[in-house]
């Protein structure tokens, strides 16, 4: 057990103000960014409503209002609100429902008997008043009255004359459920048999409104053949919760029946675009060659995906291809935002490795961008950088992998806002270094290959086309194809592999593969050496994510 530890010392408001002081900012920079999302300024806010303890301190609430310009409401306790919110939102849902999905707040009522009328209304409602309309598919015959009248407190409506498209407004005296029943006169006041007569509409203690996207989910996808990959969005943050849609892709390659291929629908979520992956990965729906029996799913093959993302951010993904009559699905759902899938206790030397690559992004995009978000960003990295991962609790690691994500959020922004310099400098590097470690070992094909491509490169960002990244990552592989020829290099990479067995899960693989890529240097076996060096690379952890499939590419093209 650990050793419990007591202090007393004297805290000032000064010093809490000052040690509180970057979550508030990064709260006030969020309540920002969503008024802005909304379409809002802080005009369009009559008020904020403060929710949880740590808001009971007056200076936080205080600096909240003055950096956002609203004023601020105390009628909302903020140490119940949150348990009332969610009181009301658990009696929203139908527990009974495999998906546990949303009660509808619309009712309908089938008469039946004599007369065959509809009665619709709504069913679930926070007001103390409820409109039931009648709707016929047959002619009612003059003269017919109905009436409603409630069993739980003997109010009446009286007799109303019964046409298609009348309506009766029942009241609502109770919180909860009110039962009202329904009866159908003729022409000459005698009752009519009805086979469903009764009706039940629940006052609630609120509306339940569709709850918005936190973030936008995507599927990697390809333009084209060989493109580069964009995202097609299966949802935006902001829109609606639930929903539910299908997509069509196409198959960017050939799949045969039992081959050890597959074909890999990658889903992320957050809008960066580029890179892909600096989104939070949520996980690959695999279809395998294994999956079918009989067929080829060739190149440009419908892939039909459909889609289910329900409020808890649950996503069921099952994809149809009608050339093999297949369905597949990944055997188990998505899920957005879940952190489970991550051990925060193993991950913080990944976190520090992720905030150091971040931070030397960063420090490139600051020698050709004058941006003061830039400064921020070297800040919190840096702090992320001084994560002990010996020492570091769960919530500490959790927090600097947050860090490092919004700070690749805010770092796609700035890149967006400044492209046609940013691409300029990284071709700049991609020509530097070609020129300094490749071109003297270059054959002429690829030297021809390498200033196709540099001038490629160029033209779209003379002309602010898109592409540049495709042309860019050609040239990469070029460079590297010739430098992979020298063995120093080779033995490089291998120590940089290596050096990091924090990027490992299987640590006894690793350390097999480390064992013959030693022995493969002393031999000089550097053909061995680049194949183990291709497997460390196949089982390095990838951004946390529990799916390990996130290190294949997306080969599918959008529809």
């Amino acid at each position: 057990m650990r050793e419990r530890n007591l202090f007393d010392c004297d805290l000032t408001r000064d010093d809490f103000n000052q040690l509180i002081a970057d979550c508030v900012d990064k709260s006030i920079t969020a309540a920002r960014e969503a008024i802005q999302k909304a379409g809002l300024s802080p005009f369009d806010i009559e008020r904020i409503v403060f929710i949880g303890g740590p808001t009971n301190y007056k200076p936080l609430r205080d600096k909240v209002c003055q950096e956002l310009g609203v004023e601020g409401s105390t009628e909302v306790n903020p140490m119940t609100a949150v348990a009332e919110g969610a009181a009301i939102f658990a009696e929203s849902i139908d527990w009974t429902t495999k998906d546990n999905a949303r009660k509808s707040s619309k009712g309908s009522l089938s008469t039946g008997g004599d007369l065959k009328l509809t009665l619709n209304y709504i069913a679930r409602t926070p007001e103390t008043s409820a409109r039931v309309m009648v709707q016929s598919g047959e002619p009612i015959p003059p003269g017919c009255e109905f009436q409603i009248d409630s069993l739980d407190t003997g109010w009446t409506s009286g007799r109303v004359p019964l046409a298609n498209g009348a309506f009766i407004t029942v009241m609502l005296p109770k919180p909860n459920i009110n039962i009202f029943s329904v009866s159908v006169f003729d022409a000459e006041g005698n009752p009519l048999k009805l086979a469903q007569s009764s009706i039940m509409i629940t006052r609630t203690a609120a509306t339940i409104e569709a709850i918005p996207a936190s973030y936008s989910i995507g599927v990697e996808v390809l333009d084209k053949v060989g493109g580069d990959p964009s995202l097609d969005f299966l949802i935006r943050a902001g829109d609606p919760l639930p929903k539910k849609g299908k997509k069509v892709f196409k198959a960017a390659r050939t799949l045969k029946a039992g081959s050890n291929e597959s074909i890999n629908i990658k889903i992320w979520e957050g809008e960066i675009e580029d890179p892909i992956t600096d989104n939070r990965p949520i996980g690959v729906l695999k279809i395998e060659g294994d999956d079918f029996e009989n067929g080829i799913i060739e190149t440009g093959a419908d892939l039909i995906c459909e889609y289910e993302i329900d409020d808890s951010g649950t996503i069921r993904l099952e994809v149809s291809v009608p050339s093999v009559s297949g369905v597949f699905s990944a055997g188990h759902n998505f899920y957005s935002r879940q952190e489970s899938a991550i051990n925060y206790s193993d991950a913080a030397e990944l976190v520090v490795n992720d905030a150091d690559s971040t931070l030397e992004r960063v420090k490139r995009i600051s020698d050709v961008v004058i941006d003061p978000e830039l400064d921020r960003l070297t800040r919190r990295l840096t702090r992320v950088r001084s994560l002990n991962p010996d020492k570091a609790q769960t919530e500490d690691t959790q927090e600097a992998m947050e860090t490092v994500l919004e700070s690749r959020r805010k770092l796609a922004s700035i890149r967006k806002a400044h492209l046609k310099e940013i691409r300029q400098a990284e071709l700049d590097d991609e020509v530097r270094e070609f020129n300094d470690f490749a071109r003297a070992d270059a054959n002429p094909t690829e030297i021809q290959s390498f200033e196709y491509q540099q001038q490629a490169a160029q033209r779209i960002i003379d002309r602010n086309e898109p592409g540049f990244e495709g042309c860019l990552r050609r040239i990469r592989s070029n460079t590297f194809r010739i430098r992979w020829r020298d063995p120093k290099y080779v033995v490089s990479y291998f120590r940089y592999y290596t050096d990091n067995p924090h990027w490992y899960r299987d640590k006894a693989r690793f350390q097999e593969l480390l064992k013959r890529g030693c022995g493969s240097i002393a031999n000089r076996n550097y053909d061995e050496l680049r194949e183990i060096v291709y497997e460390l690379n196949s089982i390095v952890f990838r951004d946390g994510s529990d799916d390990a499939d996130l290190a294949s590419d997306a080969n599918i093209l959008r529809g």
